[in-house]
């Protein structure tokens, strides 16, 4: 359950500032407080219950073991991003978008391995061996790959959900995971359409102090999302151990009850062959009178 969402520290981190009213989008229409000096206010109350909405539904994605991408390439929310994206040890762009970084992830991939190859070059001396300007020319790609996809080396396969900061300016990315269906979180400013988005956090995208704000709550949520996976997992593991060690005590307790119950069953089994015996013998001495009786009657 993601934490509650108060209103007065939004209003404090000044999230409930839009843009001027000319530049608006008429579908954040909802989401519009007021109109003061030529900027629209944002409905902060909307902004709080969209956040937990936003916030419940990333910790579940969280706690699938799916990663969200976060994305964010403006000025002021490159550092607040990436601080929080670590925290949260989920991948970030917060350089420029690599076109194709979801329709086109495997050659994405193909970069990051070629990345790592580089740094195995370095492990077993191999790059020692090139010539000057060979390692110059590795060494500028490694630190191109680096910084362009450094941050996503981890990124095994397609994320779970995009995070995205200003959907106006990420609109390369915004169009591709809406291709892979994939579900898009974003920071909505007055300017932009909150409908390419599947949930929309009403709020300004362009203050370092609204994007903290935001981005931090996102970044926990998130972090509450794992450590649920593993709780969840320490109590399969201890399910498991726990049943393991009951079969284990069981399995010589039954050995025993066996083993008691052969000696039982041996002695009964002794006990009627005797009973068996005995009315054989009988049967053969009741015979053999029978037939002493008849021939003396002969007689």
């Amino acid at each position: 359950m993601a934490n509650k969402v108060e209103v007065k520290e939004l209003l404090d981190a000044g999230v409930h500032f839009g843009h001027l009213t000319r530049r608006w989008n008429p579908n954040m229409a909802p989401y519009i407080y007021m109109e003061r000096n030529g900027i629209h206010i944002i409905n902060l109350y909307k902004s709080a219950a969209k956040m937990q909405e936003a916030g419940e539904a990333l910790a579940k994605i969280a706690a699938s073991g799916r990663k969200i991408l976060f994305v964010a390439t403006k000025k002021q929310a490159k550092e607040i991003v990436a601080e929080q994206a670590e925290k949260a040890n989920m991948p970030y762009i917060t350089e420029r978008w690599p076109g194709g970084m979801l329709t086109n992830f495997v050659t994405i991939r193909k970069a990051v391995k070629k990345m790592a190859s580089i740094d195995r070059m370095k492990k077993d001396g191999t790059f020692n061996s090139l010539s000057k300007k060979e390692r110059l020319q590795v060494d500028r790609l490694r630190a191109k790959l680096e910084k362009n996809l450094g941050s996503i080396a981890d990124m095994s396969r397609l994320p779970g959900a995009l995070f995205v900061v200003d959907i106006t300016r990420e609109h390369i990315a915004v169009k591709e995971a809406q291709k892979l269906n994939i579900p898009i979180f974003a920071m909505v400013d007055t300017n932009s359409d909150p409908r390419e988005v599947e949930y929309v956090i009403p709020s300004n995208d362009d203050a370092s102090k609204s994007i903290s704000k935001v981005v931090s709550y996102v970044s926990d949520s998130i972090v509450e999302g794992l450590s649920e996976r593993k709780s969840e997992k320490a109590a399969k593991k201890k399910e498991e151990k726990a049943s393991k060690e009951g079969k284990e005590d069981k399995a010589p307790k039954a050995k025993k009850e066996k083993k008691a119950e052969v000696p039982s069953t041996d002695a009964e089994d002794k006990k009627a062959m005797k009973e068996a015996k005995k009315d054989v013998k009988l049967e053969s001495k009741s015979e053999t009178l029978d037939k002493a009786k008849s021939s003396n009657e002969e007689e």
